[in-house]
Formats: C-alpha cells, sequence, structure tokens
C-alpha cells in the first residue's frame, strides 16, 4: 500500500523508522529487532538507507521481509549524495524489483572526506534531483522527503529553506517527514508558515524518544533541535540512571504524541532506533487513544 494512500485516512496511526546493519556480522541482530517491531503492526514502518558499499543492500533485504513476512507497509529510504546516475537508477531498479512503492527520497549526509569537494559536477547535489530522477522512472512510487521544523542546518534563514521544500514538493513529493523536534510548538508554527507558501502536502511529525542522556548531544549535532526547558530538566534529574532515563524519556515522548493528536495531527512517525521494546512501549501508551 502506498503511504500516502493510508495518510488520507482519518483515523489516527503510529509508524516507526529502523535501521539496517552496518556489517554482514549484525545482520540477525537486527532482523530480529525490526521483526518485533513489525509485530506491532505499525502503521508503516522505514527502513533508512544503509550507506557505503554493499551494506545499502540491507536496507532492501529488511525492508522487503518487513513487507512479505508481516504486511506492513514500508518505506525504503533512497539517498544520492556523491553518487552517478547509474548508481541511482541501478538502486531504483532494485527497489522496484522488490515490489517496494514507497520510497524517501534524501540527500543524504556528505562524507566527511567530501566536505570541501567542488560539488558542481555532481550527478546529484540535493534531494530535489533524486525526486525528479524518480519521478522520471515512472514506476509508480509514492515518494516521501523530509523537512525540517526548526530550518535545514545548511539554509540561510526559514524562508529559503521553505522555498527549497516546496520545489522538492513541486518536484514530485508526496508526503513530508519532518526531523526530530522536542517542542511541539515549533512544528505547528512550521505547518502554518509552509501551508502559507502553498505547500499542502501531508507532514508526518518525527518523534525522537531520549532514553540514554548521550542520545541528547547526538540529536542536537544531527538536527540542532531545540531543547525545551522541560526536557533539560528531565535529562539533569534522570540522566545518570539508565532505567529512570528511559521511562522518563518514553514518557516524554507519548506526551508529544498525544499533544499532536489532540491537536489534529493523525499520523505520528516514530524513530524507534531498532529498540523494540522502546517501540512496544510508546505503543502501550498510546493502545486506547489508537483504538486497537
Amino acid at each position: 500500500m502506498k503511504i500516502i494512500e493510508l495518510l488520507q485516512k482519518e483515523t489516527l496511526s503510529l509508524s516507526f523508522e529502523v535501521f539496517p546493519p552496518k556489517t554482514e556480522t549484525s545482520f540477525e541482530s537486527v532482523r530480529t529487532a525490526t521483526e518485533e517491531i513489525a509485530r506491532l503492526r505499525p502503521s508503516f514502518m522505514s527502513v533508512t538507507y544503509g550507506a557505503g558499499g554493499g551494506t545499502s543492500r540491507f536496507t532492501l533485504d529488511i525492508a522487503r521481509a518487513i513487507k512479505d513476512l508481516y504486511g506492513v507497509p514500508t518505506l525504503a529510504h533512497l539517498t544520492c549524495v556523491s553518487s552517478t546516475r547509474a548508481t541511482v537508477r541501478r538502486k531504483i531498479e532494485e527497489i522496484r524489483a522488490a515490489g517496494l512503492v514507497n520510497v524517501m527520497a534524501l540527500r543524504g549526509d556528505i562524507p566527511p572526506e567530501l566536505a570541501d569537494a567542488d560539488r558542481s559536477g555532481w550527478d546529484y547535489r540535493h534531494a530535489v534531483d533524486l525526486i525528479a530522477e524518480l519521478k522520471a522512472a515512472d514506476a509508480g512510487f509514492c515518494i516521501g522527503a523530509a523537512c525540517y521544523p526548526e530550518i535545514h542546518p545548511e539554509s540561510a534563514d526559514q524562508k529559503e529553506d521553505i522555498r527549497h521544500l516546496k520545489e522538492k514538493v513541486d518536484a514530485g513529493a508526496e508526503f513530508l517527514t519532518t526531523q526530530m523536534f522536542f517542542d511541539n510548538n515549533l512544528l505547528y508554527n512550521f505547518l502554518y508558515k509552509i501551508r502559507e507558501a502553498g505547500i499542502t502536502v501531508p507532514v508526518i511529525p518525527g518523534i525522537m524518544p531520549i532514553t540514554r542522556a548521550n542520545q541528547v548531544a547526538r540529536a542536537i549535532q544531527l538536527s540542532g533541535s531545540f531543547m525545551p526547558q522541560r526536557f533539560k530538566s528531565l535529562v539533569d534529574r534522570f540522566g545518570s540512571d539508565p532505567a529512570a532515563m528511559k521511562q522518563a524519556g518514553i514518557a516524554y515522548a507519548t506526551d508529544q504524541i498525544i499533544d499532536l493528536y489532540a491537536n489534529g495531527i493523525r499520523n505520528v512517525h516514530v524513530y524507534s532506533m531498532n529498540t523494540p521494546d522502546v517501540a512496544a512501549k510508546i505503543r502501550g501508551n498510546l493502545s486506547d487513544i489508537l483504538g486497537k
């Protein structure tokens, strides 16, 4: 099933994100974790792109297993940074051959060794280039793209960021998933601004449960996320106690999701980081709200 069809339903939904193994030896443990999350029957699951060499094939292996074994719609990530057109087209054909219809089109992180490289000759410099390639493939894909409620780290300001976001939608992105955020008001303000800019496609908020204190610095590094005082106090109070921090982080994420649902958001995506117990506890906290 296409993600856009799920998003058009009136019911509340919850989806999860998982990532493929980085090495062959860790494949079984990752497969087990992702299948445990699939048993929770989320509305869909997204599988991030295994960057670099042969590990990228694990994205399709995991996505295909989720779809075929558990009947859960899957969203396969695809990145294009520093890739040749031939490489990307081969990946698109592999996605099609795997029977996957949903693709998350991302530029991807610039490798450190290419940070200062001249990108003018690259086949793909931005996610919009990949979206255009996917549309040109005429494979009937449902294409998703990323957005940043707090502004993309490389954008000069939010107006520029929203302008580039509109380009992705105009190129064929049918829905958007946000980077993590920890203050729901940031999302509500962002939604108002993009609607004013003429971006009308569905937006799925992305929620990251912070269950370990050392994840905070990583979250800030990845997205520049604003940490509200309420969240800082939580980390200060419980960060040195792993069990308490995990429970508090799950509660905070659950509270964010409930607030989103209460304010008219129907679909929420959880960056579950291959942790079935965290996914299960959040799902359990919302069981009556989701009605199943």
